[in-house]
């Protein structure tokens, strides 16, 4: 698909990864290749991403050790956290500056504790069931990082300056990966956060724009200290999968959600869009669905309340890994964009415009949870009679079938799936979803972007015509 380089409400950031990777497109075609194998706990898991210095009202590494009982109750078992390390001072943007415009990577912020707080964090984690993956800002360091005592690590203009990666990122220096001593350096660094605090992979920034040889190599090392170490790529670069990264971002379909909810495009887009990476990308491989993130502005301020939670329903039910950004369960409204990166901005957590959502959220997970059938690689795409505003898929395995609906429009409407058996779907209660008066399948009546999801035992009610599990 054509992928919209400037989404609404994005910041620059997030913009030009996207370029990046939409030329890393053309490097070589990879579909024919099998994705490599990520970790079950991956493929099963649902990721949540922190920002500690708004998780909490203390903004540090004890605010999110404090909620690891709230988080585990919730369901979630990845948790991201975005950058630890300490922050340039020099070129800052904001009162704090960027938590990507690192000067030590081998430190850990004063603002947010120590080492010891870090690895605490991750022992908590793993006792109750949960792995912790950091976030790796590869691509540059901050203008007065330790760093700056070997100006060869850097790119350089044709003056002899060291330059920032692009124009706008003005608070960094980008680092060039073809000198080996910076590889060297690197990875040792990964090597270090895996010894001393048992973290469980790496969220990689702007990972399109370094060498994918150098995440290949990247990959072989680090297998050697955790066999079982993820790698999820911020990116939509379909090398990437083939050898480096467990998973990336399913920017595209981001794309596509923004379209139809902000610019009217018909929701067959979605489909559109999945096929359009099913064809481009490794077999099997894995993307992180996403509605919401640090570089967008909350899915209830761009979508409405009801149109976010149509896009969660999507992103939990389709192939792949979803996300939480920290306050969504919440009905967050503070803005997650923009500025919001450069300074302190409070989670809602007792958000007054929007109702609480984690009951929805936690059942949402537990479904997921509940149903290997959702985690598979497998989506049978239905037709439907309203296909501009109603999107309808089959979620299968030999067990379970789970029937999903969504009315991505701002009316109601009536409408029939393509589904030549319905016998035997009960409708799966969610909480804190709304029901409209129920009909009976293949029939669908729905409110303005309400959702529902069906099951069935797959061993009493066989559907005639589906393929054999894809995973």
């Amino acid at each position: 698909m054509k992928f919209k380089l400037l989404r609404t409400n994005s910041i620059a950031f997030a913009a030009t990864i996207a370029l990046v990777s939409l030329r890393g497109w053309a490097d070589g075609d990879v579909s024919g290749v099998t994705a490599r194998t990520s970790p079950d706990w991956l493929r099963r898991g649902t990721i949540y991403e922190i920002f500690p210095r708004d998780f909490s009202v203390d903004g540090n590494l004890g605010g999110v050790t404090a909620k690891l009982d709230e988080l585990q109750s919730l369901g979630v078992n990845i948790l991201w956290t975005m950058p630890v390390h300490p922050i340039g001072e020099k070129f800052r943007k904001g009162d704090y500056g960027s938590p990507y415009s690192i000067k030590d990577y081998y430190a850990v912020d004063a603002n947010y504790g120590t080492v010891n707080d870090y690895k605490q964090l991750v022992s908590e984690a793993h006792k109750r069931g949960m792995k912790v993956i950091m976030d790796l800002v590869a691509d540059h360091t901050a203008w007065d990082s330790v760093m700056m005592q070997h100006p060869e690590f850097y790119k350089h203009d044709g003056q002899g300056k060291i330059i920032s990666p692009v124009p706008e990122w003005t608070d960094v220096a980008a680092l060039n990966y073809e000198s080996p001593a910076l590889r060297r350096y690197m990875i040792g660094m990964l090597k270090y956060w895996i010894q001393t605090c048992d973290v469980d992979g790496f969220r990689c920034d702007a990972a399109a724009m370094m060498p994918t040889d150098f995440w290949e190599q990247v990959r072989a090392e680090l297998a050697g200290d955790k066999p079982d170490i993820m790698m999820l790529a911020e990116a939509s670069k379909p090398e990437l999968l083939a050898n480096a990264f467990d998973i990336d971002y399913s920017w595209p379909l981001l794309s596509t959600m923004d379209d139809i909810f902000i610019h009217n495009a018909p929701a067959s887009n979605i489909w559109r869009s999945w096929e359009d990476s099913r064809a481009q990308f490794p077999k099997a491989a894995l993307h992180m669905r996403i509605s919401d993130d640090h570089d967008e502005t909350r899915a209830v301020t761009r979508y409405g309340l009801n149109g976010a939670l149509a896009a969660s329903a999507l992103m939990f039910t389709l192939d792949g890994v979803p996300l939480i950004y920290n306050g969504m369960e919440a009905g967050d409204t503070n803005q997650s964009s923009g500025g919001a990166l450069f300074d302190k901005r409070d989670i809602l957590w007792q958000a007054n415009e929007h109702p609480q959502l984690r009951s929805t959220y936690h059942d949402l997970i537990q479904l997921r949870h509940q149903y290997p059938a959702l985690c598979n690689a497998r989506v049978d795409w239905l037709h439907n009679s309203d296909e501009a505003n109603l999107v309808t898929f089959l979620r299968a395995d030999d067990k379970d079938e789970l029937l999903v609906v969504i009315n991505f429009s701002g009316r109601p409407l009536s409408g029939r799936v393509d589904l030549k058996n319905v016998d035997g779907f009960v409708p799966v209660e969610i909480s804190g979803t709304r029901s409209s008066p129920g009909s009976l399948l293949p029939m669908i009546q729905l409110g303005q972007y309400e959702w529902r999801i069906y099951h069935r035992s797959s061993k009493v009610f066989p559907v005639a015509g589906i393929a054999p599990d894809q995973n």
